[in-house]
């Protein structure tokens, strides 16, 4: 393999840059380019996990660190010039590096090595971007848990039963002569229902884990002057919308992303929704429509100091059969509004008062509705679309396996679909996974990775 290098670090104004250089030539190149201010050792003759000040050579002076194969995150010999945090001067590093015997790194090809190299499997691998991308505590738990192979064990458990099966089957199939006693029928079918059990677990947490990852897409709606933007500002924790007596004030949707508990939500604060003959509001309230259709997550605002009305009955329908909180606003006022009309549209209500406050109710409420509650990221969760695809292919097979066991179909078929199953294991793994999806995997990494 090539030699490759890239910065590491944002290309920003920070304090220092890093540019990572990997690959049989790496310290060769580092001679080239790096002087240790004791003259006394060339990088090449460093040991591995030791660093050493010097000259970058007339460039600017920095800190060369050394790791060597196979003691590094790559697998590979690596150094890693840490220089002056400067955009143009980290750049003259890097091609002075290019200069000297590198080529630049393709996106999230360091980590790429590691996995050709054994360093990690593909969940692991794909957990690192996860833990660049974390923007909370339970996000970057769960990519930890994932880096420290939670979701690999689980599925080796799974395949380790399978793979188990295959070999008595397949002893069994191939070699007739030697009198090899047939795989027990129930012994198969335990194993399957088992795997098949477990993976439709896994499953059932994919969507709560990517709630917790990405977050979800929003909708504030309600009709006008009943408290949706100072909703808003309350889980904003700043004046993001404006705030007045008048209705209609909103006539675009305002968005911001906020963190509700260990939830994400990228809020959109959209016009009242009413019948209007201003043309610019009457837009506003189009593309409110619009929002509330398409949204993950609804939070629909209504008045209860105030008697319930029919745009109050009509939002209430258009919600229903949607992942959607009625927000009880203004509950420091008299109470005048019938929720029983249209408890049955949401799938949970709570009341507080927007003005003065009630986030951890609204967090508390929130997290219930939307199952996060128990959500445990160190169990290994499925963290994207393509492990869930490759978990579904697996859970398919085998019960269709286990269909056909007990329809009385010939062992041989139902040895062909348990090996479809366990393929699928060993390509979510990464033991089985083809060029095309290991490349994929590592082009949504950034450079520098």
């Amino acid at each position: 393999m090539s030699t490759i290098a890239a910065i590491s670090t944002p290309r920003a104004l920070g304090g220092i840059s890093v540019i990572r250089i990997s690959g049989e030539g790496a310290l060769n190149a580092a001679d080239k380019v790096f002087t240790p201010l004791s003259a006394k050792i060339k990088p090449s003759e460093m040991e591995g996990y030791t660093c050493a000040y010097g000259r970058i050579a007339d460039i600017d002076d920095g800190v060369l660190t050394v790791f060597r194969a196979p003691k590094s995150y790559t697998g590979e010999d690596v150094a890693e010039i840490s220089c002056h945090g400067g955009i143009f001067v980290t750049e003259q590093v890097l091609r002075l590096v290019f200069e000297n015997g590198a080529v630049p790194a393709e996106p999230g090809e360091f980590t790429k090595r590691a996995f050709l190299n054994g360093k990690m499997n593909l969940t692991q691998a794909e957990a690192v971007m996860d833990t660049i991308s974390a923007g909370g505590k339970a996000q970057l738990r769960s990519a930890a848990a994932l880096r420290d192979g939670a979701l690999f064990r689980r599925i080796k458990k799974v395949s380790g039963g399978i793979v188990t099966l295959l070999g008595s089957l397949a002893a069994w199939v191939d070699y007739p002569e030697d009198d090899i006693p047939a795989v027990d029928e129930a012994e198969i079918d335990s194993t399957l229902a088992a795997a098949a059990a477990e993976l439709s677990e896994m499953l059932k947490g994919y969507d709560n884990g990517r709630i917790i990852r990405e977050g979800i897409d929003t909708a504030i709606v309600g009709r006008p002057n009943v408290g949706k933007s100072t909703l808003m500002n309350l889980l904003s924790g700043c004046e993001r919308s404006i705030v007045t007596e008048i209705a209609g004030t909103t006539r675009d949707i305002v968005e911001e992303s906020v963190r509700l508990g260990d939830v994400v939500l990228r809020l959109s604060d959209t016009a009242g929704i009413r019948d209007t003959e201003d043309v610019v509001e009457n837009r506003g309230v189009c593309l409110a429509k619009k929002k509330l259709e398409t949204a993950q997550l609804v939070l629909a605002v209504f008045d209860t100091g105030e008697e319930i009305s029919a745009e109050d009955l009509d939002l209430a329908e258009a919600c229903k059969g949607k992942p959607s909180l009625a927000i009880l606003n203004k509950s420091d006022l008299e109470q005048r509004f019938d929720f029983e009309k249209i408890s049955s549209c949401f799938g949970a209500s709570v009341s507080i008062s927007a003005k003065s406050g009630g986030l951890s109710e609204l967090s508390e409420t929130l997290s219930k509705l939307l199952k996060t509650e128990d959500f445990s990221p160190e169990a290994g969760v499925l963290a994207n679309e393509r492990q869930k695809q490759c978990a579904e292919r697996a859970k398919n097979s085998f019960a269709e396996a286990l269909s056909a066991l007990r329809g009385g179909a010939t062992l041989d078929a139902v040895t062909i679909l348990i090996d479809d199953g366990e393929n699928a294991l060993l390509e979510l793994t990464g033991e089985r996974a083809s060029e095309a999806v290991v490349d994929e995997v590592f082009s949504h990494f950034c450079v520098g990775k």
